[in-house]
Formats: C-alpha cells, sequence, structure tokens
C-alpha cells in the first residue's frame, strides 16, 4: 500500500512509548498497534487528531504518500 505510517519514528523522536500514547489519546493499545504496523484499513478524523495534539505533530509527518513503495 503506498500510504505508510511513520508513527514508530515520530514516537521515538518524542520520546513515547505506544503504551504511554495509548493512555494520553484514550485509544485502545490493540488499535495503534494496528496503525502503527500499517495494517489499518482507514482512520478517523477524530483520532488523527488526537494523536497528532498528543505529539505535536501534523498529519503529514505521521502518514505519508509513497507511490513507489519504498519502507521508510
Amino acid at each position: 500500500m503506498p500510504i505508510l505510517v511513520n508513527l514508530d519514528a515520530i514516537l521515538q523522536a518524542r520520546g513515547m512509548t505506544l503504551t504511554g500514547l495509548s493512555q494520553s489519546v484514550d485509544i485502545t493499545l490493540a488499535n495503534l498497534s494496528i496503525l502503527k504496523t500499517g495494517k489499518a484499513k482507514a482512520i478517523r478524523f477524530s483520532t488523527l487528531e488526537a494523536i497528532c495534539h498528543a505529539l505535536d505533530c501534523q498529519p503529514g509527518d505521521i502518514l505519508v504518500f509513497d507511490d513507489e513503495g519504498d519502507v521508510r
């Protein structure tokens, strides 16, 4: 899929764990894990907004379109 999820890199840059983000945005760890691994088929704007607020980032920092299929 040409949409890549850079959640892991942003978490690392912010010094936050997936568990910490889960608690911060009140989203289950399982759902965040699905998103982080790129297995999610969709994301609600409200979820994306909560994640961006907690990580002080933009949606484009998390979701990247890569038509070449290169893994980052």
